[in-house]
């Protein structure tokens, strides 16, 4: 199947999800999440807002500023990404492709150590993943490669084995539920 129909086919399945299973996976990866080595070991988190039907990662990210833990988030600035650092989760408004982003423009998160999270379509038990088409995260780690990476995902998103092109990076580790 090639990347278009993959997309098309995990967006249907993702779709049909209802909020009381997309918060029970949601709640059982942020436990899985919380107890990773990845987790444990970050002094940041390079997180994401959750868009449609992606995995709730509010609650992740509110629980890393609890425990001490520096959290950034991407804004997109014409063709490339940025994270920047923020304190206040709610202080966010629709971006690019109506994705939450900061308002605020910094400031700009910069540890090269911190774990990123991968929002992704599908991905693979080797780490590859197929994101949303953007290359936004595999440019943003072709800049800075010494940043661990961790995927949460959907049992559907998980498959076999995912066709990959050179550009394509892939994460560390895996969690699905």
């Amino acid at each position: 199947m090639d990347k278009s129909a993959l997309r098309s086919a995990i967006r249907q399945k993702k779709r049909a999800m209802t909020e009381n299973q997309i918060d029970a996976a949601s709640e059982r990866l942020g436990q899985m999440f919380a107890s990773s080595e990845l987790y444990q070991k970050a002094k940041t988190i390079y997180g994401y807002l959750p868009y449609n039907q992606e995995v709730r990662t509010v609650p992740m990210l509110q629980r890393a500023i609890r425990d001490g833990k520096r959290v950034a988030v991407p804004k997109v600035y014409g063709d490339e990404m940025r994270f920047i650092y923020l304190d206040d989760l709610s202080a966010v408004e629709k971006g690019y492709a109506g994705i939450p982003e900061p308002i605020a423009d910094g400031p700009i998160a910069h540890d090269l150590t911190a774990l990123v999270l991968m929002p992704g379509l599908a991905f693979d038990r080797q780490g590859h993943r197929i994101g949303y088409g953007g290359g936004f995260y595999d440019k943003f780690l072709a800049a800075e490669p010494t940043h661990p990476t961790l995927a949460l995902c959907y049992d559907f998103q998980m498959l076999d084995h995912l066709e990959t092109e050179e550009f394509d990076v892939p994460v560390d580790c895996v969690l699905w539920a």
